[in-house]
C-alpha cells in the first residue's frame, strides 16, 4: 500500500535551515472530476462507497511530522528547535519529549517500507551553512520513498523553528525571517526539487498566531496576562497581528520564488496549509450569529483573504484597528494568489458565542478584539477523554466556504484523524468509524463541487503529539515507546484503511460487522 505521509519538519531550516519539511507520502493517485455545482451540501452522509467513486487522481494517504517521528535530537548537526526547549522544559504533563520519538532517522528504509517516512535536519542553526548530513538524510529518503513508489509532499515549516532564530531575533517577530525562510526555501526547491512535486510552505500558521502568540499554549508559548495561562514573556494584544503579517510575507516570497525560478522547469505546486473548523453559533440570536460570521474572519479570512483577495478581511481592519498591520501595494501584490493549491487540517467543529463588552476593555487580545468567544464542543467525549466528536457535516460545510467564499480554490485535506489514548489495543473501532465518516463527507464534497483532490488521515503511526506527550494516539499503527526496538504493530484502523483502498466498501453494516471481528469488515 503506498501510503501519503505528512512528515513535517524538525526545525525550520530557515537560511539554510534545518529539517523542517512535512512530507506526505502518496497512496493512491485519482484526477479531480468535478460534480455538478450545488447550492447546497447534502444534508446526510454519503452511506456506502468505495475508493472508485473518487475521481481518478484524487489522492489518499497519511501523515506524520518529523519532530514527532524522527528522534536523533543531538546528531549529525541537529541544533534544539523552540519544541525541544519546550519538551525539555517539562511543560508537557507525561514528562515526553521527540528526542527519540519513534527513532525515524535511524530506521527510514525499514520505515519506508512499513509505509512511513521520517525527516532531519538540513541546517544547524537556521540560517548559515548547510548542514551536508542533512541534505544526504533527505536526499536518502526522498530516493527511498521513489524507489517504493511514494511520490512524497514537502512542507517547509511545521511549528519547528529553530530555536537559535528565536533566541536572535524573537523569530517570526522580526521581518528578517522573511529573507531566511526564502533563502531556506530556496535551498530546498534547489536540493530536492526535481523529485518533490508538490511544496506546502507553512503548516497551521493560523493556529500558531493564536496558541503560540496570544495564548502561549503552543510554542514559542508567548502571551500576557490574563490573556495566557503562565506567561513569562510576550505581549497578546499585537503580537498575534504581527506573526501573521510576517507569517504571509515569507509564505509569499517563498512562493514567488519558486514560481519564477523554478516551477516551469520542476513542473511542481505550491500552497498553504490552514488549521480549519466549521464555526456554529452557540444561539441563534442575531448577536451570536455575527460573531460568528466574525470568527470565519478570523480563522479563516485573516489568512486566506490576503491570499485572494490581496487584504485583511474589512471587520479585522475595523475591529482590530491600527493593531493590524498594513500591507503596501507591493506587498499586497506579493501575496495575493501566491498559491496553486490550499491544504487544511479539519478535526471537529466549534461553538462562538458574542462578546461585543469586551470592546470596552482598553487591554485587548484578538478573541477580545473580535467580540467573541470561543467554546470548543470537543470536551472530552462521553466514553474516551481524548475522543473527537464525529460531525462529518463540518467539513462539508468548511469545503463549501471556500468554494462560496474564495472561488472554489483546489483544496488537500492533509490532517483529519481520531485521537484515542495511546496504549496495547490494536482494535480502535472509534478510529474506523471517524474516518469513514469523514472520508464520506469527503466525496459529497466533491459532488457538490469543491475542488479537493486529497485526503490525508493523522497519522500514520502513533508519534510524539506535540501537546499530548505519549499520553494520546492518532496512529494507524502502535508504537511501543517503552520497547527499546520501538516495536509497531498496525491497528484494526490501518487493515481497514487498507482494504478501502484496494477498493472495499465502506458502510455502516461493514463497520458494525467490524467491531465484532478482527480485521476487515468491508461489505463486498
Amino acid at each position: 500500500m503506498l501510503v501519503i505521509i505528512h512528515c513535517s519538519s524538525k526545525k525550520m531550516l530557515l537560511r539554510i535551515p534545518s529539517a523542517c519539511f512535512q512530507f506526505l507520502l502518496l497512496l493512491l493517485n485519482f484526477a479531480l472530476v468535478l460534480a455538478d455545482s450545488l447550492s447546497h451540501v447534502h444534508s446526510e452522509n454519503t452511506v456506502t462507497f468505495n475508493r472508485n467513486d473518487f475521481p481518478p487522481h484524487f489522492v489518499f494517504g497519511a501523515g506524520t511530522s518529523a519532530y514527532q517521528v524522527e528522534g536523533a535530537a543531538a546528531e549529525d548537526g541537529r541544533t534544539p528547535s523552540v519544541w525541544d526547549t519546550i519538551a525539555h522544559s517539562e511543560e508537557l504533563k507525561d514528562k515526553s519529549n521527540g528526542d527519540v520519538a519513534c527513532d525515524q532517522y535511524h530506521r527510514y528504509k525499514y520505515i519506508v517500507l512499513k509505509d512511513d517516512m521520517p525527516l532531519l535536519s538540513v541546517y544547524s542553526d537556521g540560517k548559515g551553512p548547510v548542514n551536508p548530513k542533512g541534505l544526504q538524510y533527505y536526499n536518502n529518503l526522498i530516493d527511498e520513498l521513489l524507489r517504493h513508489g511514494i511520490q512524497p509532499y514537502v512542507t517547509l515549516f511545521h511549528h519547528d523553528l529553530p530555536q537559535a532564530l528565536e533566541d536572535d531575533y524573537n523569530g517570526w517577530l522580526s521581518e528578517k525571517i522573511v529573507d531566511d525562510f526564502t533563502a531556506y526555501a530556496d535551498v530546498c526547491f534547489k536540493e530536492f526539487g526535481d523529485r518533490v512535486s508538490y511544496w506546502t510552505t507553512m503548516n497551521e500558521p493560523n493556529a500558531i498566531a493564536l496558541g503560540g502568540y496570544d495564548r502561549g499554549t503552543i510554542p514559542p508559548m508567548r502571551c500576557s496576562y490574563p490573556f495566557g495561562a503562565n506567561c513569562t514573556k510576550g505581549n497578546s494584544t499585537v503580537e498575534p497581528y504581527i506573526f501573521t503579517h510576517n507569517s504571509l510575507l515569507a509564505h509569499a516570497s517563498a512562493a514567488r520564488l519558486y514560481k519564477r525560478k523554478y516551477q516551469a522547469q520542476q513542473k511542481g505546486f505550491i500552497g498553504l496549509n490552514m488549521f480549519a473548523t466549521w464555526l456554529i453559533p452557540r444561539t441563534d440570536s442575531v448577536r451570536d450569529v455575527k460573531a460568528t460570521q466574525r470568527a470565519y474572519d478570523l480563522y479563516i479570512g485573516w489568512f486566506i483573504n490576503p491570499l485572494v483577495f490581496g487584504d485583511y478581511p474589512e471587520t479585522m481592519k475595523m475591529y482590530a484597528g491600527s493593531k493590524i498591520p498594513t500591507f503596501t501595494p507591493q506587498q499586497s501584490e506579493l501575496v495575493k494568489g501566491s498559491f496553486d493549491f490550499l491544504s487544511l487540517n479539519y478535526y471537529t467543529i466549534m461553538h462562538i458565542m458574542d462578546d461585543s463588552d469586551s470592546l470596552k476593555l482598553k487591554e485587548r487580545d484578538v478573541y477580545m478584539d473580535m467580540a467573541l468567544k470561543r467554546l470548543d464542543t470537543w470536551d472530552g467525549g462521553s466514553n474516551d477523554e481524548s475522543q473527537f466528536p464525529i460531525d462529518p457535516l463540518g467539513l462539508q460545510q468548511v469545503l463549501e466556504h471556500f468554494k462560496q467564499v474564495y472561488g472554489n480554490p483546489p483544496i488537500y485535506i492533509h490532517e483529519n484523524g481520531q485521537r484515542t489514548l495511546h496504549n496495547a489495543s490494536l482494535k480502535d473501532t472509534p478510529r474506523i468509524k471517524y474516518l469513514a465518516a469523514f472520508i464520506g463527507s469527503a466525496l459529497n464534497g466533491i459532488r457538490n463541487g469543491s475542488d479537493m483532490r486529497g485526503y490525508f488521515t493523522w497519522s500514520f503511526l502513533d508519534l510524539f503529539e506535540l501537546t499530548g506527550g505519549e499520553k494520546f494516539s492518532f496512529g494507524l499503527y502502535y508504537v511501543n515507546f517503552s520497547d527499546p526496538d520501538l516495536k509497531r504493530h498496525p491497528k484494526l484502523s490501518a487493515h481497514w484503511y487498507s482494504g478501502f483502498l484496494k477498493g472495499g466498501n465502506i458502510s455502516s453494516d461493514g463497520i458494525n460487522i467490524l467491531e465484532k471481528s478482527s480485521i476487515s469488515g468491508f461489505s463486498q
